[in-house]
């Protein structure tokens, strides 16, 4: 393993452990959609919480179950999604550039990886890319994210 790799690997254990926009926040009235994602092939299950106002995201929260990866990557999602919020904010269409590149490059078997000035910690998912049985994993809270914009 290299040492870039074993940074990675701690990246997402430490995500995994002190996770970022969980539990779910009770967003009073506020205009928001609640997504609940289950991969059947593992069990992971992540209900995700994503607030609107008007264009533009003001909150995703989540909880869920399941492997350090899944859990992971929700955090992570979540705090990249809490940076924009705290700078020039993040619309709907930018949350779903960001969702389409993910996928394309969790779904490119490692040839593309994640841009870590675009995607931060969850650049660190790249790796999981070579298995494609921990894609999923690590694709549901997104998945959850396009789901819950859709119905916001």
């Amino acid at each position: 393993m290299t040492g870039l790799d074993s940074l990675y690997q701690e990246l997402i254990l430490d995500h995994s452990k002190h996770p970022v926009g969980n539990p779910l926040h009770d967003v009073g009235d506020a205009a928001h959609a609640d997504s609940h994602q289950k991969n059947p092939v593992c069990g992971d299950e992540i209900t995700l919480r994503v607030a609107v106002d008007g264009d533009r995201i003001t909150e995703v929260s989540w909880e869920g179950t399941g492997c350090s990866i899944s859990q992971a990557s929700a955090s992570m999602l979540a705090s990249l999604v809490e940076e924009e919020i705290e700078g020039d904010g993040m619309t709907r269409a930018d949350a779903a550039a960001l969702i389409e590149r993910f996928r394309e490059a969790l779904r490119s078997r490692g040839s593309i990886p994640l841009d870590e000035e675009t995607f931060g910690d969850a650049a660190a998912l790249s790796g999981v890319s070579k298995f494609s049985a921990r894609v999923k994993c690590a694709m549901l809270a997104w998945v959850a994210l396009e789901d819950g914009l859709g119905r916001a």
